[in-house]
Protein backbone atom coordinates (compact mmCIF):
# COMPACT_ATOMS: atom_id res chain seq x y z
CA UNK A 1 0.00 0.00 0.00
CA UNK A 2 1.12 3.48 -0.37
CA UNK A 3 1.90 5.11 2.69
CA UNK A 4 -1.58 6.19 4.81
CA UNK A 5 -1.61 9.45 6.83
CA UNK A 6 -2.38 7.29 9.87
CA UNK A 7 0.54 5.53 9.33
CA UNK A 8 2.81 8.22 8.32
CA UNK A 9 1.82 10.43 11.65
CA UNK A 10 2.61 7.00 13.45
CA UNK A 11 5.58 6.52 12.04
CA UNK A 12 7.08 10.09 12.86
CA UNK A 13 6.03 10.10 16.03
CA UNK A 14 7.41 6.35 16.62
CA UNK A 15 10.81 7.61 15.60
CA UNK A 16 12.33 8.38 18.62
CA UNK A 17 10.58 5.81 20.24
CA UNK A 18 12.43 3.57 18.08
CA UNK A 19 15.74 5.14 18.89
CA UNK A 20 15.03 4.78 22.60
CA UNK A 21 13.89 1.13 22.75
CA UNK A 22 15.95 -1.98 24.37
CA UNK A 23 17.69 -4.16 21.34
CA UNK A 24 15.05 -7.25 20.66
CA UNK A 25 16.53 -10.67 22.38
CA UNK A 26 16.27 -11.68 18.60
CA UNK A 27 18.59 -9.34 17.29
CA UNK A 28 21.79 -11.22 14.96
CA UNK A 29 21.60 -12.23 11.43
CA UNK A 30 19.44 -15.53 9.38
CA UNK A 31 16.29 -16.50 11.39
CA UNK A 32 17.16 -13.62 14.63
CA UNK A 33 16.54 -10.38 12.09
CA UNK A 34 18.38 -8.97 9.23
CA UNK A 35 17.73 -5.62 7.43
CA UNK A 36 16.85 -5.45 3.92
CA UNK A 37 19.66 -3.69 1.73
CA UNK A 38 18.14 -3.31 -1.57
CA UNK A 39 17.58 -0.03 -2.73
CA UNK A 40 15.16 -1.07 -5.17
CA UNK A 41 12.80 -2.52 -2.33
CA UNK A 42 11.70 0.84 -0.37
CA UNK A 43 8.09 -0.69 0.19
CA UNK A 44 8.53 -4.24 1.37
CA UNK A 45 4.85 -5.62 1.88
CA UNK A 46 5.01 -9.04 1.84
CA UNK A 47 7.43 -11.94 3.62
CA UNK A 48 7.57 -15.57 2.99
CA UNK A 49 10.06 -17.87 3.99
CA UNK A 50 10.92 -19.73 1.47
CA UNK A 51 10.59 -23.95 0.99
CA UNK A 52 13.41 -24.72 -0.64
CA UNK A 53 16.13 -22.68 -0.06
CA UNK A 54 16.81 -22.03 3.70
CA UNK A 55 17.61 -18.63 5.57
CA UNK A 56 15.83 -16.85 2.34
CA UNK A 57 12.94 -15.08 2.11
CA UNK A 58 10.53 -14.05 -0.46
CA UNK A 59 9.26 -9.89 -0.66
CA UNK A 60 7.71 -7.49 -3.23
CA UNK A 61 7.48 -3.88 -3.72
CA UNK A 62 3.84 -2.99 -3.07
CA UNK A 63 3.23 -0.40 -6.19
CA UNK A 64 4.89 1.31 -8.80
CA UNK A 65 7.45 -1.89 -9.30
CA UNK A 66 6.44 -4.12 -11.70
CA UNK A 67 6.10 -8.05 -11.76
CA UNK A 68 9.00 -8.84 -9.28
CA UNK A 69 9.47 -10.67 -6.39
CA UNK A 70 12.99 -10.68 -4.50
CA UNK A 71 14.25 -13.27 -2.79
CA UNK A 72 16.65 -11.98 0.36
CA UNK A 73 19.05 -13.84 2.42
CA UNK A 74 18.76 -12.76 5.52
CA UNK A 75 22.54 -14.04 6.42
CA UNK A 76 24.01 -10.89 4.43
CA UNK A 77 20.17 -8.75 4.03
CA UNK A 78 21.03 -8.84 -0.19
CA UNK A 79 18.70 -10.01 -2.77
CA UNK A 80 20.16 -13.44 -4.55
CA UNK A 81 17.45 -13.37 -7.29
CA UNK A 82 14.87 -11.36 -8.82
CA UNK A 83 12.12 -13.27 -10.48
CA UNK A 84 10.03 -11.14 -13.15
CA UNK A 85 6.46 -12.52 -13.61
CA UNK A 86 5.43 -13.15 -16.97
CA UNK A 87 1.63 -14.60 -18.69
CA UNK A 88 0.15 -11.43 -15.99
CA UNK A 89 -1.48 -8.28 -16.59
CA UNK A 90 -0.19 -4.94 -15.07
CA UNK A 91 0.27 -5.31 -11.27
CA UNK A 92 -1.54 -2.63 -9.31
CA UNK A 93 -1.09 -3.09 -5.75
CA UNK A 94 0.94 -6.20 -4.58
CA UNK A 95 0.33 -6.02 -0.85
CA UNK A 96 1.21 -10.21 0.06
CA UNK A 97 2.98 -13.11 -0.82
CA UNK A 98 2.44 -16.58 0.83
CA UNK A 99 3.67 -19.87 -0.18
CA UNK A 100 1.76 -22.99 -0.39
CA UNK A 101 1.95 -26.94 -1.01
CA UNK A 102 4.20 -28.02 -3.51
CA UNK A 103 6.30 -25.29 -3.24
CA UNK A 104 3.96 -22.83 -5.04
CA UNK A 105 4.30 -18.88 -4.79
CA UNK A 106 1.29 -16.99 -4.90
CA UNK A 107 1.19 -13.05 -4.99
CA UNK A 108 -1.23 -11.08 -3.65
CA UNK A 109 -2.48 -8.27 -6.08
CA UNK A 110 -5.28 -7.55 -3.78
CA UNK A 111 -4.57 -3.68 -2.34
CA UNK A 112 -7.40 -1.11 -2.88
CA UNK A 113 -6.71 2.21 -1.56
CA UNK A 114 -9.73 4.00 -2.49
CA UNK A 115 -11.51 0.69 -0.16
CA UNK A 116 -13.96 -1.34 -2.48
CA UNK A 117 -13.46 0.78 -5.48
CA UNK A 118 -11.79 -2.00 -8.19
CA UNK A 119 -14.74 -4.70 -8.53
CA UNK A 120 -11.70 -7.52 -9.13
CA UNK A 121 -8.23 -8.10 -7.57
CA UNK A 122 -5.66 -10.68 -8.44
CA UNK A 123 -3.58 -13.21 -7.30
CA UNK A 124 -0.99 -14.30 -9.31
CA UNK A 125 1.02 -17.99 -8.78
CA UNK A 126 4.18 -19.56 -9.53
CA UNK A 127 6.75 -22.43 -8.99
CA UNK A 128 9.51 -21.33 -6.66
CA UNK A 129 12.78 -21.43 -8.51
CA UNK A 130 15.08 -24.37 -7.41
CA UNK A 131 17.66 -21.96 -8.68
CA UNK A 132 18.04 -18.52 -7.38
CA UNK A 133 19.30 -16.89 -10.26
CA UNK A 134 17.90 -13.66 -11.87
CA UNK A 135 14.93 -14.81 -14.25
CA UNK A 136 11.79 -14.69 -15.74
CA UNK A 137 8.93 -16.96 -14.67
CA UNK A 138 5.52 -17.78 -16.13
CA UNK A 139 2.72 -17.10 -13.79
CA UNK A 140 -1.05 -17.96 -13.69
CA UNK A 141 -2.99 -15.28 -13.16
CA UNK A 142 -6.10 -15.87 -10.90
CA UNK A 143 -9.30 -13.11 -11.17
CA UNK A 144 -10.79 -12.53 -7.43
CA UNK A 145 -14.07 -11.01 -6.46
CA UNK A 146 -15.60 -10.92 -2.92
CA UNK A 147 -19.06 -12.35 -2.13
CA UNK A 148 -19.97 -8.99 0.13
CA UNK A 149 -18.84 -6.47 -2.71
CA UNK A 150 -15.68 -4.84 -3.33
CA UNK A 151 -12.75 -3.99 0.15
CA UNK A 152 -9.45 -3.12 0.81
CA UNK A 153 -7.08 -6.16 1.94
CA UNK A 154 -3.51 -6.75 2.48
CA UNK A 155 -3.36 -10.09 3.87
CA UNK A 156 -3.47 -13.38 1.69
CA UNK A 157 -2.61 -16.74 3.12
CA UNK A 158 -2.18 -20.30 1.57
CA UNK A 159 -3.14 -23.33 3.86
CA UNK A 160 0.34 -25.10 3.90
CA UNK A 161 -1.81 -28.79 3.43
CA UNK A 162 -4.81 -28.01 1.88
CA UNK A 163 -3.85 -25.03 -0.70
CA UNK A 164 -6.91 -23.35 -0.23
CA UNK A 165 -6.16 -19.20 -0.19
CA UNK A 166 -7.86 -17.23 2.04
CA UNK A 167 -7.61 -13.28 2.30
CA UNK A 168 -8.12 -10.87 5.51
CA UNK A 169 -9.79 -7.43 4.69
CA UNK A 170 -8.38 -4.63 6.17
CA UNK A 171 -11.00 -2.45 8.24
CA UNK A 172 -10.01 -0.29 10.98
CA UNK A 173 -12.64 -1.63 13.63
CA UNK A 174 -11.63 -4.97 12.27
CA UNK A 175 -12.13 -6.69 9.20
CA UNK A 176 -13.18 -11.00 8.39
CA UNK A 177 -11.29 -13.77 7.40
CA UNK A 178 -12.37 -14.91 3.53
CA UNK A 179 -11.82 -18.22 1.66
CA UNK A 180 -11.82 -18.90 -1.92
CA UNK A 181 -12.70 -21.99 -3.70
CA UNK A 182 -11.19 -25.00 -2.97
CA UNK A 183 -9.43 -24.85 -6.33
CA UNK A 184 -8.67 -21.57 -7.65
CA UNK A 185 -9.81 -21.28 -11.62
CA UNK A 186 -7.91 -19.18 -13.93
CA UNK A 187 -10.45 -19.04 -16.84
CA UNK A 188 -13.32 -17.92 -14.12
CA UNK A 189 -13.69 -15.62 -11.45
CA UNK A 190 -13.08 -17.16 -7.88
CA UNK A 191 -15.60 -15.51 -5.74
CA UNK A 192 -14.55 -14.92 -1.84
CA UNK A 193 -16.30 -15.35 1.22
CA UNK A 194 -16.68 -14.46 4.79
CA UNK A 195 -15.94 -16.92 7.10
CA UNK A 196 -14.76 -15.70 10.10
CA UNK A 197 -13.81 -11.74 11.62
CA UNK A 198 -10.84 -10.96 12.63
CA UNK A 199 -10.36 -8.73 16.05
CA UNK A 200 -7.33 -6.55 13.84
CA UNK A 201 -6.86 -3.35 11.43
CA UNK A 202 -4.72 -6.42 9.33
CA UNK A 203 -1.60 -5.50 7.50
CA UNK A 204 -0.43 -9.34 6.83
CA UNK A 205 -1.23 -12.71 7.96
CA UNK A 206 0.57 -16.01 7.96
CA UNK A 207 0.12 -19.03 9.05
CA UNK A 208 2.68 -21.59 10.82
CA UNK A 209 4.21 -23.98 8.88
CA UNK A 210 2.37 -26.97 9.89
CA UNK A 211 -1.36 -25.22 9.59
CA UNK A 212 -2.60 -25.15 13.10
CA UNK A 213 -1.63 -21.33 14.02
CA UNK A 214 -2.82 -18.41 11.96
CA UNK A 215 -1.08 -15.04 12.79
CA UNK A 216 -2.22 -11.72 11.86
CA UNK A 217 -0.24 -8.26 12.55
CA UNK A 218 -1.68 -4.63 12.48
CA UNK A 219 0.59 -1.69 12.34
CA UNK A 220 0.81 -1.71 16.91
CA UNK A 221 -0.33 -4.96 17.72
CA UNK A 222 -0.90 -8.83 16.65
CA UNK A 223 -3.09 -11.68 17.95
CA UNK A 224 -2.83 -15.23 16.67
CA UNK A 225 -5.69 -17.26 16.14
CA UNK A 226 -6.08 -21.48 16.84
CA UNK A 227 -6.51 -22.19 13.30
CA UNK A 228 -9.32 -25.17 14.05
CA UNK A 229 -10.40 -26.33 10.55
CA UNK A 230 -10.89 -22.93 9.81
CA UNK A 231 -13.06 -22.16 12.64
CA UNK A 232 -10.77 -19.91 14.13
CA UNK A 233 -10.07 -19.51 17.76
CA UNK A 234 -8.31 -16.13 19.30
CA UNK A 235 -5.57 -17.43 21.32
CA UNK A 236 -3.82 -14.55 22.61
CA UNK A 237 -1.84 -11.54 21.26
CA UNK A 238 1.42 -11.10 19.68
CA UNK A 239 4.76 -9.46 20.73
CA UNK A 240 4.41 -7.07 17.57
CA UNK A 241 7.87 -4.99 17.82
CA UNK A 242 7.63 -1.19 16.97
CA UNK A 243 8.07 -0.58 13.70
CA UNK A 244 7.71 2.85 11.42
CA UNK A 245 5.15 0.89 9.73
CA UNK A 246 4.64 -2.64 9.91
CA UNK A 247 3.70 -4.33 6.56
CA UNK A 248 4.60 -7.95 6.72
CA UNK A 249 4.92 -11.25 9.10
CA UNK A 250 6.58 -14.70 8.25
CA UNK A 251 6.68 -17.74 10.35
CA UNK A 252 10.33 -18.80 9.93
CA UNK A 253 11.12 -21.79 8.16
CA UNK A 254 11.14 -24.10 11.13
CA UNK A 255 8.27 -22.67 12.87
CA UNK A 256 10.09 -21.13 15.41
CA UNK A 257 10.37 -17.47 15.18
CA UNK A 258 7.71 -14.92 13.12
CA UNK A 259 9.77 -12.50 10.77
CA UNK A 260 7.91 -9.01 11.34
CA UNK A 261 8.83 -6.84 8.35
CA UNK A 262 8.75 -3.15 7.47
CA UNK A 263 8.13 -0.72 4.54
CA UNK A 264 11.32 1.69 4.21
CA UNK A 265 14.56 2.04 2.59
CA UNK A 266 17.03 -0.61 4.28
CA UNK A 267 13.69 -1.67 6.31
CA UNK A 268 14.32 -4.24 9.39
CA UNK A 269 13.05 -7.45 9.11
CA UNK A 270 13.13 -8.21 13.32
CA UNK A 271 12.13 -11.71 14.54
CA UNK A 272 10.42 -12.95 18.01
CA UNK A 273 9.52 -16.41 19.41
CA UNK A 274 6.63 -17.58 18.17
CA UNK A 275 4.01 -18.13 21.33
CA UNK A 276 4.03 -21.26 22.77
CA UNK A 277 6.51 -22.50 20.44
CA UNK A 278 9.65 -24.60 20.98
CA UNK A 279 11.75 -21.53 20.85
CA UNK A 280 10.89 -19.79 23.81
CA UNK A 281 7.76 -17.94 25.99
CA UNK A 282 4.27 -17.05 24.90
CA UNK A 283 2.95 -13.40 25.82
CA UNK A 284 1.97 -12.73 28.89
CA UNK A 285 -1.74 -12.05 29.07
CA UNK A 286 -1.94 -8.12 28.71
CA UNK A 287 0.10 -9.06 25.28
CA UNK A 288 1.39 -7.22 22.50
CA UNK A 289 4.56 -4.93 22.17
CA UNK A 290 2.01 -1.82 21.77
CA UNK A 291 -1.54 -0.09 21.94
CA UNK A 292 -3.73 0.75 19.27
CA UNK A 293 -6.73 0.98 18.21
CA UNK A 294 -6.03 -2.46 15.70
CA UNK A 295 -5.98 -4.75 19.02
CA UNK A 296 -2.73 -3.87 20.62
CA UNK A 297 -2.78 -2.87 24.89
CA UNK A 298 0.33 -1.98 26.95
CA UNK A 299 2.90 -4.91 27.25
CA UNK A 300 4.80 -3.70 30.15
CA UNK A 301 8.77 -5.10 30.00
CA UNK A 302 9.93 -4.60 26.48
CA UNK A 303 8.25 -1.11 25.67
CA UNK A 304 10.01 1.66 26.89
CA UNK A 305 7.34 4.38 28.36
CA UNK A 306 7.97 6.63 25.88
CA UNK A 307 7.08 4.20 23.23
CA UNK A 308 3.73 3.40 25.54
CA UNK A 309 3.09 7.49 25.66
CA UNK A 310 3.63 6.84 21.42
CA UNK A 311 0.62 3.98 21.86
CA UNK A 312 -1.73 6.85 23.90
CA UNK A 313 -1.03 9.64 21.13
CA UNK A 314 -1.74 7.05 18.16
CA UNK A 315 -4.91 6.13 19.66
CA UNK A 316 -5.40 9.98 20.20
CA UNK A 317 -5.34 9.31 16.24
CA UNK A 318 -8.11 7.28 15.76
CA UNK A 319 -10.27 9.40 17.21
CA UNK A 320 -9.69 12.42 14.15
CA UNK A 321 -11.09 12.35 11.33
CA UNK A 322 -9.17 10.35 8.93
CA UNK A 323 -6.82 12.02 6.02
CA UNK A 324 -6.94 9.45 3.12
CA UNK A 325 -4.82 10.07 0.23
CA UNK A 326 -6.23 9.60 -2.50
CA UNK A 327 -3.99 7.19 -5.16
CA UNK A 328 -3.78 7.11 -8.52
CA UNK A 329 -5.86 4.64 -10.68
CA UNK A 330 -4.19 2.14 -12.57
CA UNK A 331 -5.22 -0.61 -15.00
Amino acid sequence: MRPRSLALLAGILLTGALAAAPASAADGTGDKGFTITDPRITESSGLAASHLHPGIYWTHNDSDDGPYVYAVDSATGKTVATVTLSGIGRPRDVEAISIGPDNQIYVGDIGDNLDGSWPYVWIYRLPEPKVLRNQTIRATQYVVKYANGARNAESLIVHPETGRVYIIDKKEDGGHLYEGPATLSSSGTNVFRPVAPVDLWATDAAFSPDGKQLAVRGYFGGIYYDWNGGKIKREGRLDVPLQKQGESVSYSADGTRLMYGSEGSESPVQAEDVPGGPAGKAPSADGSSAASGDGGSPAGGKVEAGAIAVGVVVLALFGLRRMRRTPTRRH
